[in-house]
C-alpha cells in the first residue's frame, strides 16, 4: 500500500497501516529464522517461547500464558508437532489431559537461538535510537489506553455525541399527543401489558400530568419526535416528582436520546425546586437501569404502586447532586 494513501486518509487508516507494518516484520522474521538456521514460522514463536524453558504445558495453560484462543494454540501445535518440534503426551497424573513440550529438535533451537535473540534486541534497539518515539512503549501504553475503553467504545460514544446536536428536547405540545401515546405503547408492549395507570396518563396527558403540576418533555431528532418523558406530580409524598413515561423510539437509539431526556427532566425538576425525584422499573430493562443510574437515581424501598410490571423502584437527590 502506497504511503501516500496513508498520508492522504490519515490516523483513520490505523489498522490497515499497523497490519502492513506487521506484514513487513513477519516477512522479514520468517528471513531471519532462515539467517541462523532455524527452521520455524513465525507465528510459532509465542508458543515455542512459552515451552522454551522445558516445561511440560497443556494448550490451556500456554493459550492463557501467550493471550490467544485455545483453538489458535491447538492449531499452532498440530503444526509445530508435523514440523517435529514438540511433542505430545498423556498428563501422568490426569489421563484426561494431553501435555506438550519441546521436542529433541526443538530443544536444541532453544540453544541456537540465543545469537538470533542478541542480534535482533541490538538491531531493535539501534532502530530505537533513530527513531523519535519508542514503538515498544507507544504499543504497551495503546494497550493499556484500549483494555480500559475499547476503539469501538470509543467510537460509539463520539457517534452519540456527534448525533446528539441534532436532537433538541422541549416542551409538550398537543401536536405530540399521538407521539406521547404512540412512544410508550411501543415498548410497553414489546416487555409488557398496557395497563390501566397507562392509559390514564396517555389518553388525557393534559389532564393526568400537565394539569396537575407536572411536565412532558419531547425530544426531536431532525424535528420529528423521536422521544419522551413526564414529571408526575407526586401528592404527600417524600419525593416531589415521579420520573415516567420514558421512551425512545427503537429507530432512534444510540444517539444519546435517553440521557438527554433524563438530564432534561431532572433541570426542569430542579427549577421547580423539586429535591427528590422517584421512579419506577423493572430490572430486564438494563439499558434503563443503567441510564438511570447515570443519572443519580439509587434503588430504594419499595412503595405502592399501580404497576404489576414494577419490580424496582429508585430515586435521585438532586439536592445534592447541585451542591
Amino acid at each position: 500500500m502506497n504511503i501516500n494513501f496513508f498520508q492522504t486518509a490519515g490516523i483513520k487508516a490505523l489498522g490497515s497501516r499497523l497490519r502492513m507494518l506487521t506484514e513487513k516484520v513477519t516477512y522479514d522474521a520468517a528471513d531471519i529464522y532462515n539467517l541462523y538456521g532455524i527452521e520455524m514460522q513465525p507465528k510459532w514463536f509465542p508458543v515455542f517461547y512459552a515451552l522454551s524453558h522445558g516445561e511440560e504445558k497443556t494448550i490451556t495453560g500456554i493459550a492463557t500464558e501467550i493471550g490467544h484462543s485455545h483453538p489458535s494454540v491447538s492449531k499452532i501445535v498440530s503444526e509445530m508437532i508435523k514440523a517435529e518440534l514438540i511433542v505430545e503426551k498423556k498428563d501422568a497424573a490426569d489421563g484426561r489431559r494431553n501435555m506438550v513440550s519441546l521436542s529433541e529438535r526443538g530443544t536444541s533451537y532453544t540453544e541456537k537461538i540465543q545469537d538470533q535473540y542478541t542480534d535482533l534486541e541490538h538491531a531493535i534497539e539501534a532502530i530505537n535510537l533513530q527513531a523519535t518515539h519508542d514503538l515498544w512503549k507507544a504499543i504497551e501504553e495503546w494497550e493499556f489506553l484500549l483494555e480500559q475503553k475499547s476503539l469501538l467504545r470509543r467510537v460509539s460514544e463520539e457517534k452519540k455525541s456527534r448525533e446528539s446536536v441534532d436532537v433538541k428536547i422541549v416542551k409538550y405540545e398537543p401536536e405530540y399527543a399521538a407521539a406521547f401515546k404512540s412512544l410508550n405503547q411501543e415498548w410497553i408492549s414489546a416487555y409488557f401489558e398496557m395497563e390501566e395507570a397507562d392509559y390514564k396518563s396517555l389518553d388525557d396527558p393534559e389532564g393526568y400530568i400537565l394539569k396537575k403540576g407536572g411536565h412532558i418533555l419531547v425530544a426531536l431528532y431532525h424535528g420529528k419526535p423521536v422521544g419522551v418523558c413526564a414529571l408526575i406530580k407526586m401528592e404527600n409524598s417524600e419525593y416531589d416528582f415521579e420520573l415516567a413515561k420514558m421512551a425512545v423510539s427503537p429507530l432512534a437509539q444510540g444517539r444519546n436520546i435517553g440521557w438527554l431526556l433524563g438530564q432534561s427532566a431532572l433541570d426542569c425538576a430542579s427549577r421547580q425546586g423539586a429535591k427528590k425525584i422517584y421512579l419506577e422499573s423493572n430490572t430486564i430493562l438494563k439499558p434503563a437501569i443503567n441510564l438511570y443510574h447515570k443519572l443519580g437515581f439509587e434503588k430504594v424501598a419499595g412503595h405502592m404502586t399501580p404497576y404489576k410490571r414494577c419490580n424496582i423502584q429508585m430515586a435521585c437527590d438532586i439536592s445534592k447532586k447541585n451542591r
